[in-house]
């Protein structure tokens, strides 16, 4: 399977990438939702036993996606720090080496709901924060995935998962894109993240991604 596939939404032509982004050609934007940096480092200062590297590996996973489209703006749809103690000197290095590596990149936060909590990122990422929405095309991008008056709304907030086949623990469970008529979410981004479940209707698509691949569930 392709790690991304084409689809047209709104009359516009966007790209589902199998790394939980969206590429946005006509405007060589790429769109993120809920990275969650320093999540798992805000987990640790609470005392909590957590996985070490999620920054680095979400810094990683980014690259690759940069290095393979032509992307001019990266626009992140809310939550960039998961909390006050985000602001951790390991993950605020981390993060500054990764600006350095792509110092010509505009890149655009639209405040979430933890981002209100965590504060602005600092001031040496040269990161413009905007609250939602942001209007793109004819897309209003927003962390709240609420309805836009004139604009289908990209958002992200909820960190849509769907269930695949099987029963009880035999049943799969993967982050996906939910499309509807009005109001689209993005999956979470963020490698450390929950997720929630949600149904396909009959007016709306869902594409689920895993192991590299995406693909629609029918």
């Amino acid at each position: 399977m392709r790690p991304y596939l084409s689809i047209e939404l709104a009359g516009a032509r966007l790209w589902l990438l199998a790394d939980k982004a969206i590429y946005y050609p006509a405007e060589h934007a790429l769109l993120i939702a809920d990275a969650h940096f320093g999540k798992a480092a805000a987990y640790r200062r609470l005392g909590q036993p957590v996985p070490h590297g999620t920054t680095d590996d979400n810094l990683q996973r980014l690259d690759a996606i940069l290095s393979a489209y032509e992307c001019q703006h990266l626009i992140f749809l809310g939550d960039f720090l998961h909390a006050p103690e985000s602001h951790a000197p390991s993950t605020l290095s981390a993060l500054q080496a990764w600006r350095e590596r792509h110092a010509a990149l505009n890149i655009t936060l639209i405040r979430g709901n933890h981002d209100k909590r965590a504060g602005d990122p600092p001031p040496q990422l040269k990161i413009r924060v905007l609250p939602e929405p942001l209007l793109l095309g004819p897309f209003a991008l927003q962390h709240e995935p609420d309805p836009h008056a004139t604009h289908h709304v990209l958002a992200g907030h909820v960190h849509p998962a769907y269930r695949l086949f099987g029963k009880g623990r035999q049943r799969l469970r993967l982050p996906c894109f939910h499309m509807t008529a009005h109001v689209s979410l993005l999956p979470a981004f963020g490698a450390f993240t929950g997720g929630m479940n949600i149904e396909k209707g009959d007016s709306s698509r869902v594409f689920v991604v895993g192991d590299g691949a995406i693909w629609e569930a029918l």
